[in-house]
């Protein structure tokens, strides 16, 4: 008997999410992912904390650790891809990876972390401005107080690509797992939820027959 037939005849029917290969209670009715349990969400919202906090920390010493050595060789860029080019051209392409890719793994874990502590920073726009937003107040404190330092946009523009990447490879799939939404009931308006009348309407009166003209 074909399966079709045999869901037909016995009553069967295929569930979203209860396919083969899929682990019981991973999905919901809907087919999303099932919300996580509150202790559970928020261990991984307080894991993620922790880790931004220990990536703030790395980033200071990185970016904001005076360099009196190479105050001589900076200069501030406010060119797009003057620097890039830059790099590029270094003759060792160990240096031109090391320089450009660095910049792109510092970007990363704000599109990894910043979804799954605050889900409202969840979005490609919103990931965006974010990063955007943190790597310039980083450059401006880098041009304006640290010795052998200097602001540089091509810095922004590849930490933000980084975060732009760790967001779309895993954080939005994290932030999702994490804050997963619940499944809006049926609103069907049901037998029991209609309005009831206050009173019965009273029956209108009936017409008086007309009385037949006498002869």
């Amino acid at each position: 008997m074909p399966r079709t037939a045999s869901h037909r005849l016995f009553g069967w029917r295929r569930t979203p999410g209860s396919g083969p290969g899929t682990a019981p209670g991973a999905r919901s009715k809907n087919g999303g992912p099932r919300p996580l349990p509150l202790p559970i969400r928020l261990l991984a919202m307080l894991c993620a904390f922790t880790f931004m906090v220990v990536f703030a920390m790395m980033l200071a010493r990185l970016t904001l650790q005076p360099s009196p050595a190479s105050e001589a060789l900076i200069h501030t860029n406010l060119r797009p891809g003057r620097s890039l080019r830059a790099y590029l051209d270094q003759p060792a392409l160990r240096d031109a990876v090391r320089q450009v890719g660095g910049n792109i793994l510092l970007g990363m874990p704000f599109g990894l972390l910043a979804p799954v502590v605050a889900p409202r920073t969840r979005g490609f726009l919103r990931v965006l401005l974010l990063t955007g937003s943190v790597m310039l107040m980083v450059e401006f404190a880098q041009g304006a107080m640290i010795t052998g330092r200097a602001f540089d946009i091509d810095d922004v523009i590849l930490n933000t690509s980084g975060a732009l990447i760790g967001y779309l490879l895993l954080g939005r799939r994290l932030s999702r797992a994490v804050h997963a939404r619940r499944p809006k009931a049926d609103a069907r308006p049901s037998a029991k939820g209609k309005p009831k009348s206050r009173g019965k309407a009273e029956p209108l009166p009936e017409a008086e027959p007309r009385s037949k003209k006498q002869v």
